[in-house]
């Protein structure tokens, strides 16, 4: 592989893939190297973990997203170091790339907060490998049970924000619909889901008015809420929380947060909060010239100074950003600070449920117009035509007929069988 690059891009996720893109577009030569071959979207993980759409709807090849962009290269390598002084790359296998621009988009891994037994027994939710692994998890749990006249399946959830939220809806959904119809009511019965986190609300960064819905269309599904109670330690069958209370659990899933990786802390670079980077106005990184650090792995702030949210629509307005300042760099122009247009937020909650607080005013919705709205934008976001069909697809069989999409049934049950759960990041 040619060795002479303008612009490496260490990472395809929302930010690296947005980056690549417009720089592609303009002839420039670009490397990006992440240690999946596939870019894939995020905010619908808990969906593959839930069997309500398959992996293929969410993971795209990266060489087919840059098939019309000849001056992008697309390397399939681990990352095992990065010299921010020299802006070279250091591959896994002993391979060294240089560029004049390096761009970090590394994303971030799962942050247990030295929770005791968290890494060990908690199943992440930052990859199709963890979602998968999640998936393959739930349906054995379910297929063992159902042997058994009392067989029980309890899950908790860890994290009150929209993943957590998201992922305690879809599985009470589970429960109540597929559950009771491919195993039997019985079983169904005997499942419980439960939702924990410190904050004393779900959903803490929108209004009181969509916290009240959520919280409500939860407690409707089944969802048992243990709010205002931090988890204290996770063990092989179930958690502890500070106020003393044990629930029993044969599978924790952890949406309790994010912090950068490895290869960000051995990068030099002054690590702020979640040891991501303070990047500045313009998105590069301090005390080094020529060097960009987006997406989770960078702590972004808006026009007011304040601390952007780890969002996919943060991710993608960084690249493209970034990659007007790349281009002011390459010929010689003036870079501009980042200016984010704050679209909102949204959280689905479950068939036909969800909250949306729409752009700088927050206009708010809830219930069948919040839960459409959800569906457009989440499928106009999706990449590639045919991940669109595949999860429309999807979602019209699952929410009409409570079909699920996909079954995993490969792989162990036992989470301290697997490798410890890993966030996707280009480091691998």
């Amino acid at each position: 592989m040619d060795d002479t690059y303008q612009v490496i891009v260490v990472g395809g996720g929302f930010a690296g893939v947005a980056a690549a893109k417009e720089l592609g577009r303009k002839g420039v030569r670009v490397l990006l190297i992440d240690s999946n071959n596939y870019h894939q979207f995020q905010p619908l993980l808990y969906q593959v973990a839930t069997s309500q759409i398959g992996v293929s709807a969410i993971a795209r090849p990266l060489r087919s997203v840059f098939r019309r962009y000849k001056s992008v290269k697309v390397l399939t390598a681990k990352v095992a170091s990065v010299d921010t002084a020299r802006k070279m790359v250091t591959t896994a296998d002993g391979r060294t790339f240089e560029a004049r621009i390096l761009v970090l988009a590394v994303g971030a891994v799962p942050n247990f907060f030295n929770t005791p037994g968290a890494e060990e027994h908690a199943y992440p939710l930052y990859s199709v490998t963890d979602a998968t692994k999640l998936g393959t998890g739930l349906t054995r749990l379910l297929d063992q049970a159902d042997l058994s006249s009392d067989g029980m399946v309890d899950v908790v959830v860890v994290g009150g924000g929209p993943t957590g939220v998201e992922t305690a809806g879809a599985m009470a959904e589970n429960v109540k619909y597929v559950v009771k119809k491919y195993f039997s009511p019985e079983l169904a019965a005997r499942c419980r889901v439960h939702l924990v986190d410190m904050v004393p609300v779900v959903l803490n960064a929108f209004s009181k008015k969509s916290q009240e819905y959520a919280a409500d269309h939860l407690g409707k599904v089944g969802v048992q809420l243990h709010m205002g109670q931090g988890v204290t330690e996770v063990r092989s069958d179930g958690v502890s929380l500070a106020d003393g209370t044990f629930i029993p659990a044969q599978i924790v899933v952890w949406a309790g947060g994010l912090k950068a990786g490895d290869l960000i802390s051995g990068s030099g670079l002054a690590q702020g909060r979640g040891g991501r980077i303070d990047v500045r106005e313009d998105l590069t990184a301090p005390d080094v010239d020529g060097v960009y650090v987006l997406g989770d792995a960078a702590n972004i702030t808006d026009d007011a100074g304040n601390k952007l949210p780890q969002l996919g629509s943060v991710a993608q307005q960084a690249g493209k950003w970034a990659a007007g300042n790349i281009l002011a760099d390459l010929n010689g122009g003036t870079r501009k600070p980042f200016h984010y247009v704050d679209k909102g937020y949204m959280a689905m909650v479950g068939r036909g449920a969800a909250v949306a607080e729409l752009g700088r005013k927050r206009i708010q919705l809830q219930g069948t117009f919040a839960f459409l709205s959800w569906l457009l934008v989440h499928l106009a976001l999706l990449s590639g035509l045919q991940q669109k069909v595949r999860a429309l697809f999807s979602w019209l069989n699952g929410y009409l007929l409570h079909s699920p999409a996909q079954v995993v049934v490969s792989g162990p049950l036992d989470k301290q069988q697997q490798e410890p759960g890993r966030g996707q990041e280009a480091a691998g």
